[in-house]
């Protein structure tokens, strides 16, 4: 199975390669495939719909076992795609608890990790400049 990233691929119906699309993909792109929804209030601020999970943003769950659970970002895994939130634990069959993995679909963020001034304001410049060149 070839480990390399191809730009040229489009589409398939087969979940295999669906998958290893996902697996190979660069940094640059996960960081985008790594997003969740925002609610109400920042959505009607900043005027977009999703951006992509940080560290120390705060989330609730909303769909699964831990559905309407809120608490701060954790761990971010790029590579595996999840989650992982402070206060949100599952016990081990020995009893120890865990942090319980959590995919960024299933998420909405409630406030945001602003400590990098950029992040929003690179987002919304983007926008314009999109709607600009319409």
């Amino acid at each position: 199975m070839k480990q390399k990233f191809s730009t040229k691929w489009k589409a398939s119906k087969q979940v295999r390669k669906q998958r290893k699309y996902l697996h190979n993909l660069p940094l640059h792109l996960q960081n985008k495939i790594i997003s969740s929804h925002l609610s109400k209030e920042l959505r009607d601020k900043y005027g977009m719909r999703n951006i992509s999970i940080r560290t120390g943003d705060e989330v609730k769950v909303m769909r699964g076992s831990f559905k309407g659970k809120q608490g701060k970002v954790t761990k971010v895994e790029m590579q595996n795609n999840r989650v992982s939130i402070d206060g949100i634990q599952r016990k081990k069959m020995d009893g120890t608890k865990i942090d319980a993995w959590i995919r960024p679909s299933a998420l909405m963020i409630k406030t945001l990790n602003l400590d990098d001034k950029k992040r929003i304001k690179t987002k919304m410049e983007k926008k314009t400049n999109a709607l600009e060149k319409k």
